[in-house]
């Protein structure tokens, strides 16, 4: 088996944490206010989106002022997102940026949790004995990325398109696996011919 170059460690167990006017050190909930977001809270409470939508029995990121959200508390086990199977990818600032280019391109148009797992397909692949070892090689491996061939990796990337970046590397749970993804209304479905679908977010299908 081939040595990967990318180095995972164990992310840290998440805690409950103190938000002023929303929750204290002890508390299991989040109240939402108006203009809050799954993402916003995920960086307040240093949870993943998926890791939120998990706890809360959650398909999508729609949330409502003044629902209550269960927080996932330190040593509590998250389906599909515990503690024990997030990692952090140590990227280069140049991985970052080519990746949330790529993101940008592929994903534009959908929802944050599909550019994470856009994100995490490419960490995925880096860890990967079937594709190359490094994020610019999987990246630039010939025939893999339309946006490559046509040029649109060169426009920079969003905001969202870098926090998506920054989320997978922190937590690539959301793609469970997957190392493909495409969408079915511009691409034939025979590109999944013998790769298990994994998860459908947005337009696109996650296969590995």
């Amino acid at each position: 088996m081939k040595v990967k170059n990318l180095v995972l460690s164990s992310a840290v167990a998440v805690g409950a944490l103190t938000f002023a006017g929303q929750a204290n050190a002890s508390a299991k909930e989040i109240n939402v206010h108006k203009g809050d977001t799954l993402y916003q809270l995920g960086k307040d409470y240093d949870v993943s989106v998926n890791a939120l939508k998990e706890a809360n029995n959650r398909t999508s990121d729609t949330i409502y002022a003044g629902e209550n959200l269960q927080l996932p508390g330190q040593g509590e086990e998250v389906k599909g997102a515990s503690a024990s199977n997030s990692s952090s990818a140590d990227l280069s600032a140049d991985d970052k940026d080519l990746m949330a280019r790529l993101v940008n391109a592929e994903a534009k148009g959908e929802p944050h949790e599909g550019k994470v797992a856009v994100a995490s397909v490419i960490l995925n692949r880096v860890a990967s004995d079937k594709f190359p070892d490094t994020v610019r090689d999987v990246i630039y491996e010939k025939g893999q990325f339309t946006p490559v061939s046509n040029g649109e990796i060169n426009e920079p990337a969003t905001k969202d398109a870098k926090n998506a970046v920054k989320e997978a590397a922190k937590d690539q749970s959301v793609s469970k696996g997957s190392l493909y993804f495409f969408n079915p209304d511009s691409a034939s479905s025979s590109f999944l011919d013998g790769k298990e679908t994994t998860e459908k977010i947005g337009n696109h299908i996650f296969a590995k």
